[in-house]
């Protein structure tokens, strides 16, 4: 059974949850704003599946909800960004409002983000750098969930990339994946609602393909492409961990339970001045389009995404009963208590 409730609503439920227990309010915005663009986007496992989780790290100290990003710029384009073990989306809202004009100064810009949590979907915070004109392109480790070609073990995380580049009278073209065949999230989902997953999403702890959830969150999620995805994951581990002077994946705690300290995982984001090209590069980007779509079946990436906005822009968000009731008691749990 589902409910459909004005996003904005939803939105302030978010903020006064998180508030209640610790969460500045910028802070709060931030994060209420990811996860409810994500729900609005039809990505649930970086929505509000998440809050329950995010609450209950605060509340045991696993994320410092009263953070506040620190920005260190050593050379004209590069950003550096202390999450200081706070949420992720505060950081990332820092980098965002400043990367694309250092970008647009130097070309080229990149930022790094240490100390940091979850970011949800890597698209979001793209597409915000695209509508400000750049190509961007962003990585970030999460705790060790795909373990090396060949192995069984964890060692990376599922790593997601994302790339975006502006459109001249369009939404920007987003790119988004993890590198396993599925969002982790997506199995925690199932686990949740006690349903099973594809046996070729995940194995179990003696490498060997499994349709429970639960066995697949103690084993291995599969990569995307196989050796190649694993190769991928192993780029993007160096590249957000490495670079930044974060944890690895095999040394970050779960986003989603209390045990051990902070996560302390790390993003980089690249942004591209499309000027680089000269004055041609939308309309260039365009006959790229447009030769892909006059076959029978092709659709741009993203495409879905747009239309289920509009609909919701419409008719509003439509959550599950399960979702808003949580929500709804998240919100009022202090309240109740008195």
């Amino acid at each position: 059974m589902t409910i459909t409730v004005d996003p904005s609503h939803a939105k302030n439920l978010v903020i006064s949850s998180l508030e209640q227990h610790g969460v500045s309010h910028v802070n709060a915005t931030s994060v209420a704003n990811a996860l409810i663009q994500a729900e609005i986007d039809g990505q649930p496992a970086h929505g509000l599946s998440r809050l329950a989780a995010y609450i209950d790290q605060v509340k045991c100290g696993k994320v410092v909800g009263d953070a506040t990003p620190r920005i260190d710029i050593p050379k004209p384009s590069v950003c550096h960004v202390n999450a200081e073990l706070g949420f992720a989306f505060p950081a990332m809202d820092k980098l965002v409002s400043l990367l694309p004009a250092m970008a647009k100064a130097q070309g080229i810009a990149l930022a790094t983000v240490y100390r940091s949590h979850h970011f949800g979907q890597a698209g979001f915070h793209a597409e915000r750098i695209a509508k400000q004109g750049c190509i961007a392109l962003i990585f970030s480790n999460s705790p060790q969930a795909i373990a090396p070609w060949g192995g069984f073990k964890p060692i990376f995380g599922t790593n997601p990339i994302a790339f975006s580049v502006p459109r001249e009278n369009a939404p920007p073209l987003v790119i988004d994946m993890s590198l396993s065949k599925v969002a982790r999230g997506k199995v925690l989902l199932a686990r949740k609602q006690g349903d099973l997953i594809p046996e070729d999403w995940a194995i179990n702890d003696q490498g060997v393909p499994t349709t429970d959830p639960n066995k697949a969150l103690k084993g291995s999620m599969l990569p995307i492409g196989d050796a190649k995805g694993a190769s991928l994951a192993l780029m993007v581990e160096i590249l957000s961990a490495t670079l930044t002077g974060a944890n690895y994946a095999f040394e970050a705690s779960s986003f989603f339970s209390t045990d051990g300290g902070a996560p302390a995982i790390g993003h980089s984001v690249i942004a591209i001045d499309t000027s680089l090209s000269g004055s041609h590069f939308a309309e260039r980007l365009e006959q790229l389009f447009i030769a892909m779509c006059e076959q029978q079946g092709v659709r741009l990436p993203g495409t879905k995404r747009i239309v289920r906005r509009e609909r919701v822009l419409k008719e509003g968000l439509q959550l599950t009963n399960a979702t808003m009731d949580e929500l709804t008691d998240l919100a009022h749990a202090n309240k109740n208590q008195k």
